[in-house]
Order: C-alpha cells, then sequence, then structure tokens
C-alpha cells in the first residue's frame, strides 16, 4: 500500500477527511520552501501538492500562474523541486507529497538525465505521486505501471464535463485518489456550486474506486466544510498561495499553519 493510500485509508477508519494543500514550489520563498511544508503538515495537512512551476500552464488562474512565474525567475525546476521533497523527508517520514504540473518537466527530466530518471529520482527523493494535468489516461498507462513499479501513484483530474467513458477510462488506471475539478475554469475561479458536487461525486465513484478530493473553489472553511460533507479530501490551493505571498519570509510558514489549522477543524467538525 502506498503512502497516499495508507493516509486515505487511516482518515476514513477515523470518519474523517482529507486535507490537501497547494503550494507553489519555491514561492513565494525558495529558502522557505521546506519550512512552508513543514508547517502546512503541523497545521493538519495530511497530503501537500507541490506544484511544479511551468512557464505555459493551461488549469492554472491567474493567482497560482504568477506563483510559477515567480518560482521560474528565481530559477526553480525539477532538481529544485526534487531537492524541496528531500529536504521534507529529513523531518516528515509520513505525510505523502504529489507534485502537480504539466507534462514538460517531466519529459524534458528525462531527456536530459536518462529515460526513466524522473521517476527514479522522485522515489528517491520520496514523492508519493503525480498529478500530471496534460497526462490523459489513454495515453499514459505504461507511465502508471512504470510509477507503481516504484510505488508511487498516478493521479487524475475529473471535471464536470468529464463523460461516463471518461470516468471508466481514469478508474481503470487512477490509484491513490482523483482530484475532481468543481467548477469549469481554471484555479482559483469563484461561484463555488456545492449542490453540483453533491450531484458529482457519486456519479465518480460508479467509476473509480480511489477516494474522490474536490478541489477549485474552495478558499475559506465554509466551503471547505460544504465540500468534505460529500467528498473524501478537500484540496485548497489559490487561497492558500495567496496569504503565503502576502507574507514576509519570517511570516509565510506560520501563516500557512494557521491557515490550516482554520480549515482542518472546520472539516473535523462534521
Amino acid at each position: 500500500m502506498s503512502r497516499i493510500a495508507g493516509t486515505l485509508a487511516a482518515l476514513k477508519a477515523q470518519g474523517r477527511k482529507a486535507l490537501i494543500p497547494y503550494i507553489a514550489a519555491g514561492d513565494p520563498f525558495p529558502e522557505a520552501t521546506v519550512e512552508i511544508m513543514l508547517a502546512l503538515a503541523e497545521g493538519g495537512a495530511d497530503i501537500i501538492e507541490l506544484g511544479v512551476p511551468f512557464s505555459d500552464p493551461m488549469a492554472d488562474g491567474p493567482v497560482i500562474a504568477q506563483a510559477a512565474e515567480r518560482a521560474l525567475a528565481r530559477g526553480i525546476g525539477m532538481l529544485q523541486v526534487l531537492d524541496f521533497v528531500r529536504g521534507f523527508r529529513k523531518t516528515n517520514t509520513t505525510t505523502p507529497i504529489v507534485l502537480m504540473g504539466y507534462a514538460n518537466p517531466v519529459e524534458r527530466y528525462d531527456q536530459k538525465h536518462g529515460a526513466g530518471a524522473f521517476i527514479r529520482d522522485a522515489a528517491e527523493a520520496g514523492v508519493d505521486g503525480l498529478l500530471i494535468v496534460d497526462y490523459p489516461p489513454e495515453e499514459c498507462e505504461q507511465f502508471s505501471a512504470d510509477l507503481a513499479a516504484a510505488g508511487l501513484d498516478l493521479i487524475f483530474l475529473l471535471a464536470p464535463t468529464s463523460t461516463a467513458q471518461r470516468m471508466a477510462q481514469v478508474g481503470r488506471i487512477a490509484t491513490g485518489y482523483v482530484y475532481y475539478v468543481s467548477l469549469k475554469g481554471v484555479t482559483g475561479a469563484g461561484h463555488l456550486d456545492t449542490a453540483a458536487v453533491a450531484e458529482a461525486v457519486p456519479r465518480i465513484r460508479a467509476h473509480v474506486k480511489v477516494p474522490v478530493g474536490v478541489g477549485f473553489g474552495i478558499r475559506d472553511a465554509v466551503t471547505a466544510q460544504a465540500v468534505a460533507k460529500v467528498s473524501d479530501a478537500v484540496v485548497i490551493g489559490s487561497r492558500l498561495v495567496q496569504i503565503l505571498h502576502a507574507e514576509g519570509r519570517e511570516t509565510a510558514a506560520a501563516a500557512g499553519k494557521a491557515f490550516m489549522a482554520e480549515i482542518r477543524s472546520a472539516i473535523d467538525t462534521l
């Protein structure tokens, strides 16, 4: 059982929902990324999604896209991202880490370091899963098998526009959890319709065997609690990125921890 699967199974046994924050690696301060990751775990995060900076994102709204631009300007690439995970693992060996990003940095890594280098090095660093936005399930069955052989999960996005056929395709190879994009649009968009989420999650569960996390549009304790009622996990990104960006170097980690504790408390009241 992977670290992600074990974490989610333990939470289910406790009757609790998972809290999954997203941060952009290297933003707002590269030297504080590991400290922020540790603080999020201390604040109640169950799994951490670490965004890999990329110059041409297709699913990220302005907040996360700008965070990636800032990280790229500071020289943050896949090598640095894996170093952040290694740094985190020196202190925390239990909280799963999912790298979230796009195909280009992954494939470029193998071009530079040799076939299979990315999976090998990600596993060695302590990564537990990948969410590659532009890898459709029908094109990465071998990639999924290679990840599984290294003990890593492959996580897919589903959306309000996903058909039953697409859900079934994802269900055949998804491991860890699936990430349901709760609205049509990019990260950070508003107008979260919790009633629509409540209708969608059972349809997804009919096709996938892994837990269902919900993200996009979750900004506070109220929306997190509403989503937690109908899903297995709450994913929150843009609002956290905004909070961290507004802080100074010395206060960013504490602010992230406080925000996690607020959301954790809200979803634990269910």
